[in-house]
């Protein structure tokens, strides 16, 4: 009996080591690795595979998976570092840089700490773009300078599996006395842009009053044309006809002209005496007579 108990809990024992070995197999043979990361396993110290999103079977007690890598993008923290641009201007530039690890088999087994990599990189392109532009240019190309900093940082970290998705230029800063020079320098060009606009201004005044003047002396000279024509054509006039008619046309003329002239000076409101000279009524006659030979 007691032998049949013995063997009894011997093959208990044994059926549980086999179970226990089946679980251990089951658990280290299994993976699954989430979406957002990357297994890199290893047999016997050497690359082996690496496991993406999902369950990935591996041989147990041979393989190990030796790191676990996120896939999500990071970023670095915020550097500042100091450049001299073309113009010999010291500058502090803060700069951020976004990327995410594609293959992490050479992230792993290429470089030890790769934010400190990057981030030295980016200062050393930083520096060298920068001293490749004028200040001015730095201010104005921001975008085209990010431009070539990301792609001069993706040439450099190509053999890291790594990508960079975006890279920043924040700010860039000045040393007070250049931030005082270039302020004498902006309010100096406002002054010369307020001057020559002032100048302008007063340019434009004399030149609309130039053209005043002469609009005005050419509409006063067109009148005085004119009248001298309309007064060249009434003498012509009189002239023809004294040619034609003699001077008897001109007496005649003359006569109208005195009979008018009496004609409008009786003509006027209330009882008046009007003095008639003698030869008034002479030219009365001589009117009366030259129409009559007229008809």
């Amino acid at each position: 009996m007691t032998q049949l108990i013995n063997g009894i809990q011997s093959g208990t024992v044994i059926w549980l080591l086999v179970a226990l070995f089946i679980i251990a197999v089951v658990y280290r043979g299994v993976r699954i690795v989430t979406q957002s990361e990357k297994h890199v396993v290893e047999r016997f110290g050497r690359l082996h595979a690496v496991l993406g999103p999902g369950i990935n079977f591996i041989v147990p007690f041979l393989d190990v998976v030796k790191h676990k890598i996120s896939i999500l993008e990071r970023q670095l923290p915020t550097a500042s570092q100091d450049a001299i641009t073309k113009d010999n201007v010291l500058v502090q530039v803060d700069t951020s840089v976004f990327y995410r690890i594609t293959e992490p088999e050479k992230t792993v087994y290429r470089i030890r700490d790769v934010d400190a990599a990057i981030a030295t990189t980016v200062a050393g392109i930083v520096r060298a773009e920068i001293g490749k532009m004028d200040l001015d240019d730095v201010q104005a190309n921001r975008s085209r300078l990010i431009s070539t900093i990301k792609s001069s940082v993706e040439d450099a970290v190509d053999d890291w599996g790594i990508e960079v998705t975006r890279a920043e230029i924040l700010d860039v800063n000045l040393d007070q006395a250049t931030r005082e020079a270039m302020l004498q320098q902006l309010n100096a060009e406002r002054a010369r842009r307020a001057q020559v606009t002032e100048a302008e201004g007063q340019k434009r005044a004399v030149e609309l009053q130039a053209d005043a003047e002469l609009y005005s002396a050419e509409q006063i000279a067109k009148a005085r044309r004119i009248q001298a024509e309309a007064e060249a054509y009434a003498t012509s006039v009189v002239a023809k006809a004294i040619k034609e008619n003699g001077i008897e046309a001109a007496q005649y003329q003359v006569a109208l002209k005195q009979v008018e002239a009496l004609n409008t000076l009786g003509s006027g409101n209330g009882s008046q005496t009007i003095v008639v000279p003698a030869n008034a009524l002479e030219a009365f006659g001589d009117a009366f007579k030259m129409l009559k030979g007229n008809k």
